[in-house]
């Protein structure tokens, strides 16, 4: 925050001693209570050296502050240890009011980034299996991510590595084989694919051959059979048409596809340079790199019977995503259960000396349980994302149809307060949580939800429809007393966007507009903003500033903003 720079720089200069501004900064607090102040420094580092009470160091400071050049503050007061920083409400409102103004929705824009390239590895469902809820997670994490590198400077690729290779193609072509026939899969494609999987699963248990069998069929679409291929492709294209129903409702898009499949002829190319440098080691028949080094358990690269494995195909992933990007990071949004192979795949990537290892970042997040319980498609204990997502815009429309049912557009609206409330419940929790599926809890229009923060935005519209809001460039004055709290929240939205691309957390944004909702809807309720008095212009205009940073705030989430609800 620009103020905690400058208060820190007034320390610096009023400091007896040595004392770097950004050392000073570092230290200064935000108090707990608005009437203490709006920024505080503590006094009690300078103890040891000054060999003074706390206090007395404050007050001493304090009447220095005073006597000098003040800026954008009001005022300094001394308490305990502390020095308290009241800035001029009046000033600091005009100014960030214009700012906003003038800036839309580029205000909390950075530079950071300076247009380096971040790839993003996101969602990767695997194909032939419904989008269960349990990808919901990395693609809409992965997807803020995305948007809050973007608002920070950076250019991203998003990069949905599908799950489309691998022994489960074997049993599920076993599968068809049996049981399925073309007319089922393509009356109804993922859900006839998807009992066809948990039956082969079911059966196997008391028939064990059928595992053999599942293996065998995969061999056979491994060595480019015919019809092993056939049926994988046609797997795949009715998939990717059904998860692209899905993305399309939540407004997400990719720059690449390029799933597990497309590294089959790019493995090898990794085994010869851990060769050539001499990092492969022999263990029970496998080919593993040793990382006893920095204690971590052996990545095998290739099992006894010559097989490559996953480590082997990120191995390749990686190599070829720098060669293609010039990435300066690279971002997995992987599961928390990931956390070793990630740890892993920069350890050998370090090894082969590549320098761009540094920037292989993985994002987990917690599980999304069911009754306590990691969903399952394996076991038919999966809750389907689309069902979801149709069962929240449904309640939508019926909330639209009881509250206002001459408003225009109520399907487009209601989609996008339903697909809102799915995605909101997920990034409003912290990443590593592991969240509790529950459809009630997720569908609420009140309390901490997106259809709480979309309807506050509407609020603010509304507000500004019926104000007749007029631009006259900033010369409004407000007192800025009542309106402080909405000031403040304002004010933090830079620096909370900051954050979150330090954290690689969208949460923060989350909470960031429900604290905003909040402050704005409790001035709502104390203040007649259209109130006839000369101060109304200039409270429609904080108005105006709110409904930008909502909206942004939403749009980094992932999230649409009605004009109406």
């Amino acid at each position: 925050m620009e103020y905690v720079k400058l208060y820190s720089e007034l320390l610096a200069a009023v400091l007896e001693e040595v004392h770097t501004s950004y050392e000073i900064e570092r230290l200064i607090e935000k108090p707990k209570f608005l009437q203490q102040g709006d920024l505080a420094f503590p006094c009690f580092q300078l103890a040891k050296t000054t060999r003074k009470p706390p206090p007395e160091i404050a007050k001493d400071l304090c009447s220095r502050l005073q006597s000098g050049v003040k800026g954008p503050f009001d005022r300094f007061e001394a308490v305990g240890g502390y020095i308290n920083a009241f800035l001029n409400k009046g000033q600091v409102a005009k100014e960030l009011l214009n700012e906003i103004r003038q800036k839309k929705n580029h205000y909390g824009d950075l530079d950071i980034g300076e247009s380096q390239t971040v790839t993003i590895d996101l969602s990767s469902p695997n194909i032939a299996k419904p989008f269960s809820m349990g990808h919901l997670r990395s693609t809409v994490i992965g997807n803020s991510l995305s948007l809050i590198y973007e608002k920070c400077g950076y250019r991203t690729v998003k990069i949905n590595h599908l799950g489309d290779w691998g022994t489960q193609f074997g049993k599920l072509i076993t599968a068809y084989k049996l049981w399925g026939t073309e007319e089922e899969v393509k009356k109804n494609p993922i859900q006839e694919l998807l009992e066809l999987y948990i039956r082969f699963h079911e059966t196997a248990e008391s028939q064990p051959e059928l595992e053999q069998e599942g293996r065998d069929w995969f061999r056979r679409l491994e060595n480019g059979d015919a019809d092993a291929l056939e049926l994988w492709k046609w797997f795949k294209d009715e998939s990717l048409k059904e998860f692209k129903k899905i993305y399309d409702l939540m407004g997400i898009e990719f720059d690449s596809y390029a799933g597990e499949a497309f590294y089959n002829d790019k493995m090898e190319p990794i085994v010869e340079i851990l060769q050539e440098k001499g990092l492969l080691d022999e263990s029970d028949g496998a080919q593993v790199v040793k990382l006893d080094d920095i204690e971590l358990p052996p990545c095998l690269i290739k099992k006894s019977d010559g097989a490559t494995l996953y480590a082997t195909r990120d191995l390749a992933a990686a190599m070829y995503r720098f060669k293609e990007y010039s990435f300066v990071k690279s971002l997995y949004v992987v599961g928390n259960e990931q956390s070793l192979h990630f740890k892993q795949i920069k350890a050998v990537l370090a090894k082969m000396d590549f320098q761009w290892a540094d920037g292989i970042t993985h994002v987990p997040f917690g599980m999304m349980l069911k009754d306590g319980k990691k969903m399952s498609t394996r076991k038919g204990k999966v809750v389907l994302l689309e069902d979801v997502l149709t069962d929240s815009i449904q309640l939508a429309e019926k909330n639209i149809e009881e509250k206002n049912p001459s408003l225009d557009n109520k399907i487009d609206i209601a989609k996008m307060n339903g697909t809102g409330a799915v995605v909101f419940h997920d990034l409003k929790n912290f990443r590593m949580n592991d969240i509790e599926f529950s459809l009630e809890e997720m569908l609420k229009v009140e309390g901490e939800t997106g259809p709480y923060v979309q309807y506050t935005n509407t609020r603010a519209q509304s507000l500004l429809k019926k104000g007749a809001l007029e631009d006259t460039n900033g010369d409004e004055e407000l007192a800025a007393v009542a309106e402080w709290p909405v000031i403040t929240e304002l004010q933090m939205f830079p620096d909370t966007i900051k954050r979150a691309l330090e954290r690689n957390d969208p949460s923060l944004i989350a909470k960031y507009v429900l604290n905003l909702s909040q402050a704005f809807n409790k001035y709502y309720g104390e203040v007649r903003i259209l109130g006839d008095d000369p101060e109304k212009n200039a409270r429609l205009h904080l108005v105006h500033a709110v409904s930008i940073v909502l909206e942004e705030g939403l749009r980094i989430l992932g999230i649409k903003a009605p004009k109406e609800m």
